[in-house]
């Protein structure tokens, strides 16, 4: 099962491929529709503020779109590339946060 702050290679289907997504849902529970909410990872920059670029050795250039959070069935995820440390997951939220307009 995928969790909150790993990074998948995910299957986005024909038009969006396989890319990078990180893993920002909470685990569902037996009553909850079985998806997992994931930000793809891009190397299609244009330097927005919703781009958020994270350094990890698992990853290439590019960014976190916050912009784009769609969900898959755990069958779309094909394998784990690696976690990010709280700090990372730190500066994906608050984008993410930025985006949806919620303050801390």
């Amino acid at each position: 099962m995928p969790n909150r702050g790993e990074v998948w290679q995910v299957d986005f289907g024909i038009a969006a491929k396989v890319r990078p997504a990180l893993v920002v849902s909470t685990p569902y529970g037996e009553v909850d529709r079985t998806l997992i909410g994931v930000v793809p990872h891009t190397t299609a920059v244009r330097g927005s503020e919703f781009e958020i670029a994270i350094r990890a050795n698992f990853l290439g250039e590019g960014a976190f779109l916050v912009q784009g959070i769609p969900a898959f069935p755990q069958k779309y995820f094909l394998r784990r590339l690696g976690t990010l440390n709280a700090e990372q997951m730190r500066a994906v939220e608050d984008g993410l946060m930025r985006w949806l307009g919620i303050t801390r």
